[in-house]
């Protein structure tokens, strides 16, 4: 069997790492990982054919047919293992950030606000999990500054897990709501998960910065943390927390002021939507500030910042204008996006909702809970999309749809003019083929 400081050896020589026979390159180290539906056993020979370097496989059969093919005596763990040795070898910041929502935005504007100051690698897309974050870590080149991690979790241990490989140096949790109930079982799960990211920090000597604006966090944070405060503030100042930033208002647009360190109030105003949207921008001021980046680069990163891939972006279609947040969905974020889209000032608004999934036993109660919600707001239409909704839901009481598809062929029958929308759902639900 082969070692990882063997590995390693070979990796440094090939740093491309690959799991996907499909996307091999040449050169490149394929990690034959195992699936629900399939074994990347079976592709490791198509890998080598196809130009990858060398083949991590856990088939001793395979070993024996070439010297490309390198053996381990189990190929995820070994991945991980190896991520584990290469952060090992950097002397730097890493910031670990986790939550129920916000994590990804939170991640690209804490990323982009570092990399105006210091070369800063980040997860991309929302490679978050227990492979994810491995190859996150393996992509690292040997000349940065910072590493910002994003970490997710659908089950108790899984953020512990992740602190093991990433070893972070600082870290966030943008808040803790209802989400992956089916594996968290309850709120109290969920607080419990995320906070193993403070309590790795703690047992570390790492920096946690703390949104003080946000309910469960200052508690779930010991009294002997290196800790530091940021929060929402009426008049941005030094005197309440560590960080202040001050919310001017979203309609549709989050604008924001903060000091300086000179003490000049910088006003921001930034392409992203809705109120909820503004912890996000005050961390990535928070982190920021604390990392010393100067005010200007800060405004500049966060202006410049345009969210991508159905996160809150804004689609123009004839009159008519979509807030696609279909990215994903949970109790809490559809709550946060219902309230900001009632707060805007349009005169046409409809709302379209889709399931909300991984709820558990506790799913019929939120959808009930979302719809009664989104009726006492007021809007001009609601709109409903899964069976989640469709169980719940009384014949005519709403709108309602089995899937994307049925709303869409609904959909394009129908005359909107100068109307807004809000498409939000989970990811599982494609609600993004509406405008397709």
């Amino acid at each position: 069997m082969l070692s990882i400081e063997e590995l390693y050896k070979i990796f440094l020589k090939h740093p491309l790492v690959i799991t996907d026979s499909r996307k091999i390159e040449k050169g490149c180290l394929f990690f034959a990982l195992k699936g629900d539906r399939f074994d990347g056993n079976d592709f490791a020979k198509s890998a080598l054919e196809k130009g990858a370097a060398y083949a991590i496989v856990d088939n001793s059969e395979l070993a024996d047919e070439s010297d490309f093919f390198l053996l381990v005596e189990n190929v995820l763990k070994t991945l991980q293992e190896l991520a584990a040795y290469h952060r090992r070898q950097f002397d730097v910041p890493v910031i670990a950030i986790t939550g129920t929502n916000g994590k990804t935005t939170t991640k690209e504007l804490v990323s982009k606000v570092l990399d105006t100051q210091y070369k800063t690698h980040f997860t991309k897309g929302n490679l978050n999990n227990h492979i994810g974050v491995p190859l996150t870590l393996l992509s690292i080149p040997f000349d940065i500054e910072v590493v910002v991690i994003e970490m997710g979790a659908n089950h108790e241990g899984e953020i512990s897990f992740l602190c093991e490989i990433a070893n972070p140096t600082h870290g966030i949790i943008t808040n803790i709501g209802k989400a992956h109930l089916e594996g968290f079982g309850d709120l109290e799960g969920v607080k419990r998960t995320k906070s193993e990211l403070y309590k790795f920090l703690q047992k570390r000597g790492g920096v946690v910065f703390i949104n003080r604006d946000e309910a469960f966090l200052s508690e779930l944070a010991q009294a002997n943390f290196r800790k530091l405060y940021y929060l929402q503030s009426e008049h941005p100042s030094h005197l309440v927390a560590d960080f202040e930033v001050k919310f001017l208002g979203s309609d549709p647009y989050v604008s924001v002021a903060f000091l300086s360190w000179a003490n000049e109030i910088i006003k921001v105003k930034t392409q992203l939507l809705g109120a909820y949207n503004f912890n996000n921008i005050m961390t990535a001021i928070a982190i920021g500030k604390y990392f010393k980046v100067p005010a200007k680069k800060i405004k500049t990163a966060l202006e410049n910042y345009k969210p991508t891939n159905n996160r809150s972006q804004v689609l123009k279609k004839k009159t008519n204008s979509f807030i696609m947040d279909a990215y994903n969905a949970n109790p809490t974020s559809t709550k946060l996006a219902l309230r900001s889209f009632n707060k805007m000032n349009r005169k046409h608004k409809v709302v379209i909702l889709g399931d909300m999934l991984e709820l558990g036993v506790s799913s019929p109660k939120e959808h009930r809970a979302i719809v009664d919600f989104a009726r006492e707001c007021g809007f001009e239409k609601l709109i409903f999309v899964g069976k989640e909704y469709k169980g719940i839901l009384k014949e005519n009481e709403y709108s309602v749809f089995e899937d994307v598809l049925a709303l869409k062929k609904w959909f394009e029958k129908q005359i909107f003019k100068n109307t807004w929308f809000l498409v939000k759902g989970s990811r599982g639900m494609k609600l993004e083929k509406l405008l397709q």
